[in-house]
């Protein structure tokens, strides 16, 4: 599959990093593809997406991500893509949250959001 690409309904949006960053008080430290993160297959599921933001000024933070539990399954015989992974880095130290939260962030901390890869189709 394409990697980096959100299918179906879905609430995310591919806003520009320069629009983030003019809106909000953080700064886009990473935007890249996840690379191996697709599942196996005679056609590997499309790599997911990692996202890394620093934050400028404290803020109140939504998370609403799905996969964090379970992977995207793969179909025909295909593997299972990676499960998705949400990071928050403080001084305290760094913690996994979870798919569905509410944190409150202060100024240098860094949430990074790594994103699903899609299942694989077919027998590798």
């Amino acid at each position: 599959g394409a990697s980096a690409v959100h299918t179906h309904m879905t609430n995310t949006l591919n806003t520009p990093v320069e629009a983030l960053e003019q809106a909000y008080p953080f700064l886009v430290e990473e935007y890249s593809i996840r690379r191996g993160s697709g599942g196996r297959g005679r056609h590997r599921g499309g790599d997911g997406m990692v996202r890394r933001y620093r934050f400028l000024a404290p803020a109140t933070v939504s998370l609403l991500t799905e996969r964090r539990r379970r992977p995207p399954y793969g179909a025909a015989g295909g593997g299972p893509g990676r499960r998705g992974v949400n990071l928050l880095r403080t001084v305290q130290g760094t913690r996994r949250l979870p798919g569905k939260v509410v944190v409150e962030v202060d100024e240098g901390d860094r949430l990074e959001i790594r994103t699903p890869g899609g299942g694989g189709w077919g027998a590798p």
